[in-house]
């Protein structure tokens, strides 16, 4: 690369658009006393806010991170379906990349970023995989069309082109026909979910002059997100 279009490059980042932040903060005397009950207002309030306004889309969208066979990162977006005192959870295909990336190696990230309201949530931990009983009564809540994309899709897998995925549609479509019921459509055994089990929490709150606020809750106990007396809390600087 010749040094024009290097300093092409540079010009065109520092053109970028800045935002300065004007969030609330997190101070400490705000905090919850657990990780848990942090994270459940915050979930909760985004959930709200997307009620409300249109710049809060996907309140539960969860940006998943893990480590493939060659110990390289990989990094998918999905929605955030359980969240309790035992870490937050999503379901998948069990043969998709990520659920291989677990098997192999169960130690995963995520992140809820929710940019309009300058906050972020960070979780680090070890991903288990999701009851049985659990993910058959969240499938039975999913609309029929979302049961049926559990069959029709070969998760991670090569496709021809859209016409094949639109068969496979067709031919589950035709498989299982919409009844008007919970079960017109059956828990697909290679189909199922992931928990991650924290280690560490992180609250971001993006403040004014880049001074934003990094809240963490590190396991220092074996209790639960909820169980206060099993986390250190500290400040990182932004």
């Amino acid at each position: 690369m010749d040094s024009s279009s290097r300093d092409s490059g540079t010009a065109g980042l520092a053109s970028v658009r800045r935002v300065d932040y004007s969030g609330d903060g997190l101070v400490e005397s705000d905090v919850a006393a657990s990780p848990y009950l942090q994270a459940r207002d915050w979930v909760d309030q985004a959930v709200a806010a997307a009620e409300e306004r249109d710049d809060v889309p996907e309140p539960t969208a969860l940006s998943v991170a893990t480590v493939d066979g060659s110990g390289t990162p990989d990094v998918r977006t999905v929605l955030m379906r359980f969240l309790d005192e035992r870490g937050p959870g999503f379901v998948t295909n069990l043969g998709s990349a990520k659920s291989e990336h677990l098997q192999a190696n169960p130690r995963a990230a995520a992140a809820l970023t929710w940019p309009s309201l300058y906050r972020a949530i960070r979780f680090r931990g070890t991903a288990e995989l999701v009851g049985r009983d659990e993910v058959e009564a969240y499938f039975d809540s999913r609309p029929y069309g979302s049961r049926l994309s559990a069959w029709a899709s070969d998760q991670s897998r090569p496709a021809a082109d859209r016409h094949e995925l639109e068969r496979k549609w067709q031919e589950v479509l035709e498989r299982f026909p919409d009844t008007g019921g919970d079960h017109d459509v059956p828990v697909p055994d290679f189909w199922g979910g992931w928990r991650i089990v924290c280690d560490e929490v992180e609250f971001w709150a993006g403040r004014r002059n880049r001074l934003h606020d990094r809240i963490v809750f590190r396991r220092s106990g074996e209790g639960d997100l909820g169980d206060a007396a099993s986390w250190t809390r500290l400040r990182l600087q932004p």
